[in-house]
This record gives structure tokens, sequence and C-alpha cells, in this order.
């Protein structure tokens, strides 16, 4: 029975070869190739074999059983007979051996260069990455192994020191008086208060602009897309449209894609508060300064060279795609808009106006991803998100509250100059002087408040009233010295500020600070690409 049923040839011959098929298949290696119609391609002998290698079919036998022409890969020994594979040298020519010194030092290097932001790592795919996520291995806690079972239960337990935060009484003392320092008591949403009889108004669903599942679903099809992430920042207030949010998100599940930053609106503030945001800036990711106009553009230039760079890096890749992202209103369209050099992103100096994300082609290689602007739920107040321009001016009930912030925050003389009015007691008093001044009245002669209080928060959005947030100290910054070939050259003397800042303390900066930055800006600073050009000069 065995003998009947066997796989193998039950004798040692060869498989019967045959004549010349003189057959016109197109399986037919021989077959004659003149006067062929209606056949573009002709099947190589190569291209055959392949193809009768995957047909795979059944050992042919005859009536008794035995094996007349066997199976594909099917040796030829006797039936029972005991086969061995041979042994191949070319099963260990890949495998490669690495000392403990030399694979500690690689990781190093490699952990290294992946942390720093500067600095991209050639063909990752080619490099042993899996040696470096061998921490990920003992994530799971192997309790028996670090604590037996005898010595938490049985006879000879031990005792755990406990963990506690602090080690003293000073210690103790120094927390307790910096949580005292930092607490408010309208950010404590567990604090029980007493109820008066008067109760607060719902939050306004206008200030959930930027919040929607929808707008969420859009960023996460652009950061899926994008092979380069570049955050788009208002250079008003950089810290202020950061979002910490996405960054540590790209720096825990997207590690293998490129951020930076992009500092726009660079018009509207002095040139030594854009200097001084790029240096602090540049310490975290690389950082470009940028005006978006599409006549008098700055960091255009270095911009297109950067993406090019990163084109030269994905040479496996046919193209590359450049997600914009960033909080509403910090111009995203606009730098688009500005690369290209023509229109071809809807832009409005409002918040919402790019509803979806839109691919557009930058050159051959390289396509920019266009992305709705999204605000992560964080502690902000309504103020702080009408005066980022989060919110559009004109779906803002009671826009006169909000008057008193921009009065706080732009300096009186600006204010005079712009509007040309005189002193005033409250933004109240201020508003009713701006709206008797330009003939904004209601019935019987009353000023209306609300036109005003409109119409000076979209003069501050859109960067008519001289307004910045003072970046940190020059001492503070060069306390930790910034290697020099991390900046980017980029002359920001060519920037064409909008607003004037004749304020006296504005020359005196501009001054105190262009000793520093000149020394900087004079030397040829690269970005460190390993194997890759260099920038090119704004």
């Amino acid at each position: 029975m065995e003998d009947f049923m066997a796989k193998v040839r039950s004798e040692n011959k060869t498989p019967r070869k045959q004549g010349f098929n003189k057959s016109g298949h197109s399986m037919n290696p021989e077959r004659p190739i003149e006067g062929l119609k209606g056949v573009a391609k002709i099947r190589s002998k190569s291209t055959i074999k392949r193809l009768q290698m995957y047909r795979n079919f059944k050992a042919k036998r005859n009536k008794v059983g035995e094996i007349l022409t066997p199976a594909p890969f099917q040796g030829w020994l006797p039936s029972g007979t005991t086969a061995r594979v041979e042994p191949n040298q070319k099963w260990f020519g890949n495998s490669r051996v690495i000392s403990q010194s030399a694979l500690q030092k690689f990781q190093d290097e490699l952990k290294n260069s992946i942390n720093n932001p500067y600095e991209v790592i050639m063909k990752p795919t080619k490099l042993p990455v899996t040696l470096l996520n061998e921490t990920k291995k003992n994530t799971r806690v192997h309790l028996l192994d670090t604590e037996s079972f005898k010595s938490v239960f049985g006879p000879k337990k031990t005792r755990k020191r406990p963990n506690i935060s602090v080690r003293g009484l000073q210690e103790l003392t120094e927390t307790i008086e910096k949580k005292s320092d930092s607490y408010s008591n309208e950010k404590d949403t567990d604090l029980v208060k007493e109820y008066t009889g008067v109760k607060n108004l719902p939050r306004d669903w206008v200030m959930a602009a930027g919040q929607s599942k929808r707008i969420w679903n859009e960023l996460h099809k652009v950061v899926d897309s994008s092979d380069v992430l570049l955050q788009v920042l208002d250079a008003r207030d950089p810290m202020g449209t950061r979002s910490e949010y996405i960054e540590k998100f790209l720096r825990t599940e997207k590690a293998h894609k490129h951020l930076m930053f992009i500092l726009n609106k660079v018009d509207l503030v002095p040139t030594w508060v854009s200097q001084r945001w790029v240096s602090i800036l540049s310490k975290e990711y690389p950082t470009v300064a940028f005006h978006a106009s599409i006549t008098h553009p700055f960091g255009k230039g270095s911009l297109i060279n950067l993406l090019r760079q990163f084109a030269k890096l994905h040479i496996e890749k046919k193209q590359i795609s450049v997600g914009f992202i960033g909080y509403p209103n910090v111009g995203k369209s606009s730098v688009i808009n500005t690369l290209r050099s023509k229109k071809v992103c809807k832009v409005a100096p409002i918040a919402g106006e790019t509803k979806v994300w839109q691919y557009i082609t930058l050159m051959k290689k390289i396509y920019l991803i266009d992305c709705p602007g999204v605000v992560y739920p964080s502690a902000e107040t309504d103020t702080e998100k009408v005066l980022k321009g989060v919110v559009r001016v004109e779906l803002i009930q009671n826009p006169e509250d909000y008057i008193a912030s921009v009065l706080e925050r732009v300096r009186k003389e600006y204010l005079i100059k712009t509007y040309n009015i005189g002193n005033w007691t409250s933004h109240i008093d201020f508003l009713e002087k701006l709206a008797v001044r330009s003939g904004k009245l209601l019935k019987g002669g009353e000023p209306d408040i609300t036109i005003m209080a409109r119409m000076v928060l979209n003069d501050w959005q859109r960067g008519k009233l001289p307004f910045y947030v003072t970046p940190p100290e020059i001492e503070r910054i060069t306390e930790n010295k910034v290697d020099e070939n991390l900046l980017i050259s980029q002359n920001f003397n060519k920037i064409k500020v909008g607003p004037l800042y004749d304020n006296p303390s504005d020359v005196d900066l501009l001054k105190f600070n262009s000793n520093v930055e000149r020394g900087k800006s004079s030397r040829n600073s690269e970005w460190k690409f390993q194997g890759i050009t260099r920038y090119g000069r704004e």
C-alpha cells in the first residue's frame, strides 16, 4: 500500500524527456515566433518557467498508482528513503556579530540622532533600529522576577520602603508654597462654591471653535498623509499658538515624521522680536521666519530650499507631502499661496475659512496639504481665545467685554495714534468716544458700543493695532549656549514691518540686540543633514 500511495518516483530514473514540441501554445518555449498575430510581447523561457512554477499541479500516476510525472519540487528517491536537506553556507551569510561595547556605542549615537531635530537619518530601513527598542521588551512588569512570593507573603517577608514624594519638612513646605502661588480659584473645577442665587451662563458655543470631531479627523488625515509637518505660529504670540498636544503626539506616535516651525506674520512685530523668537524656538525644532505675501515675501527662498532637501532625503519616494498645521487664523493658507506665488487656497483675515484639507502641487516632487485650524481643549479663557483670533468677531456675544483686555495689551500712544482720540477712563468710555468720532450712533444719539467693539476686535485680529508678546530676556537665552550651526541663516533686515514701532524702548532694545544677532547672521549657519546640501541664504 505504501508503494501505491508514495509521492516520489519508485525507480532511480531521470524524468522522461519529450521531443520537440511543435504546438503554438503560449506556454511552449519552443514554439515558432514568425507569423504571430495579436501578440504584443512574446513570453520568454524564464517567464514560462516562472508561470509553470505557479501551477503547482499534482503528480501524474498510472492505473496502478505509480508516479509517472512527479509534482513540482518532488525528489527522485525511492519510496521509504529517509532524505535530508543539504546544508548551505548561504543560510548564515546574512548574520552579523557585534560586540557589546560596539552595540552600546551604536545605541547611544543613533538615539542622539533620532532625538536631535537637526539631524536626519539616511535610509533608516537599512539600519537595525529594532536594537534601540530593547526597552519595549521589558515594559511588561515581571513581578515575580523582581519580588518573589516568599519575600511578600511568606514568613520571611520584608517591608517595602514607602514611596514618598518629599524627603523632609523643608522640601514639603517648598512644594506647598509653589502650589499655593500657582493656584487660582477660577481654574479649580473641583472647588465646591456656595450658591448665592446667581448662576454663570453656559459657555457660548462659539468658544468651542476648532475643537469639533470633524476638524480633528481632518487633522489626523493630514498627519498620516504627510512626510514633513510645518507648524505655523503667530509671531505676535508664538508660545500661545503652539499646540503641545500635537507636538507630543508626533514625538511619541509619529517619530519618523519631521516637524518644523514657521514663524509667520513677522511683519507685525519689530525685527528684534522675530530674531529672538527664532533663536528661542530653534533650540527645540528648526524655525524659519516668514512673511506671507505674494508681492513682498520673506523667508520663501529658505523654506523652498529646505523642502527640496527633504525631498532629497526621501529618495525612495517619487514625491513627498508637506502638511501645514496650527491654530486658526495663523496664516497656513497664506503661506501656501506665497510658495505658489498665486492664490490657490481661499484665504480671509477671519478664523475657520479653511473647512477641509486640500492638496496643492508645489513642484514635481513636493505636494502641500492645507489643513483647517485646530484648537486643543485646554484651560484657556474666552478672552484668550478671542484675542488669539480663534473665534469670528461677528459671532461673539457682548464683544465689549473683551475690549478691556485689548486696552491693557496695546500701548496707549499706539491707540491714540490709530484712532485719534484723547484720554479715556474705562473701556466703555473709550468705545463711546470712538463711536461719537466715527458717527456710529443709535436712536437718540446714543453711541453704538457693540459695533465699535467689533470694529476694535477686527483691527486687533488683522494686525492694525501694534502688539507682541515680549520674548524672554537675552540673559536668560545666553545661559544655555546654542550651537551656531543650528540657526537658519536669514537676513532679518529685509522684513518690511507694517506697523511703525516708534516707541523709544523698542528702538533701544533693537540697538542692544543688534550686536548679538549680527554675529550670528554673519556666519554661514547651516542645518546638519547627513550627506545633504546646505541651506541657501535668503
